[in-house]
């Protein structure tokens, strides 16, 4: 942006990917028959437009300003195709689904909310780039922290965007809370995973299994391929392969984030062979039926005798 800035690439690293998520999310697929063909794009604008958006390295526009602030900056939308195209562009909020991945809101309240186009219709002719400029107006009574969004163009039967991460300048706090663990289906760890915070967080996970003759499992801390926007909740399922046949563990959850947040839970889980122990049980059943029976006929027997 005109106050665009470029760092912090590392910590949005992920979201390069919601542009890819984004024709996934509200478009329609293209025939196999006709994947081969060009398709046009949508890319954060080098500037000015004197190359390639690809060439100035953004995979995202990357905002920040106070409350009441406008931003400007300019998006890309390439038409390699030899026909003319039309696109609609609207704004949207990011947000994360129940499983942690990345997607939009049906209904754009904040970042999306705040994004204006001097026109959101936009024709593009044939094998030309055109450069559509937007404004962010933040509000005045905006928080502060991260604001995630997007940009999507619609046309030719298909959705393309751009990620916008806007920062509303102020106290940033980063924050998290473990909740909910449990083991499922004797092979899983599921749990949730909620953002306190005002801050993105990328979540590190670490698991202990304590049983009675000692841990079961270990498993160090390891970054999650998960995005954790600010405010949301999100369920998140640990494989465990392998659990003990028989044994009463204690799981611990570890969730750690960027800027000092973390926390962690723990779960009981009693795991016991049902299997072998109900055959077990039917097996000494059986026996016990089988004693009682000979008990009762050898005193009938006895008892006869001692008539005669």
């Amino acid at each position: 942006m005109s106050r665009t800035r470029k760092r912090n690439r590392g910590f949005y690293g992920a979201w390069a990917l919601m542009g890819a998520a984004l024709l996934v999310w509200g478009g329609t697929a293209a025939p196999a028959a006709t994947a081969a063909r060009p398709h046009w794009t949508i890319a954060p604008s080098a500037g000015g437009g004197s190359r390639p958006a690809a060439d100035d390295g953004r995979p995202y526009i990357y905002a920040e300003g106070t409350p009441g602030t406008v931003l400007e900056d300019k998006v890309a939308v390439t038409n390699p195709t030899g026909r003319p195209l039309r696109v609609t562009l609207r704004g949207a909020d990011a947000d994360n689904s129940s499983d942690g991945a990345l997607d939009l809101r049906e209904r754009a309240k904040d970042t999306g909310a705040w994004i204006r186009f001097a026109d959101r219709s936009v024709r593009i002719p044939a094998r030309t780039r055109a450069e559509v400029p937007f404004t962010v107006t933040v509000p005045a009574g905006a928080t502060p922290g991260d604001h995630p969004g997007a940009i999507v163009a619609s046309g030719g039967g298909r959705d393309a965007g751009v990620s916008v991460r806007l920062r509303v300048s102020g106290p940033t706090l980063a924050a998290l809370t473990v909740e909910h663990v449990r083991v499922k289906n004797g092979d899983s760890i599921a749990y949730d995973v909620v953002n306190r915070g005002n801050t993105t967080l990328t979540p590190r996970l670490a698991v202990r299994a304590d049983g009675v003759f000692g841990t079961v499992l270990d498993r160090r801390a390891r970054t999650l391929p998960v995005e954790l926007l600010p405010g949301r909740r999100v369920t998140l399922t640990e494989p465990w392969p392998g659990t003990p046949a028989l044994d009463s563990v204690d799981v611990k959850v570890t969730v750690t984030g960027g800027g000092g947040a973390a926390d962690s839970a723990t779960t009981t889980a009693r795991f016991v062979p049902w299997g072998v122990l109900g055959g077990a049980l039917a097996l000494l059943a059986g026996a016990g039926c089988a004693a009682s029976w000979y008990v009762r006929n050898h005193r009938d027997r006895r008892d006869e005798g001692g008539t005669t």
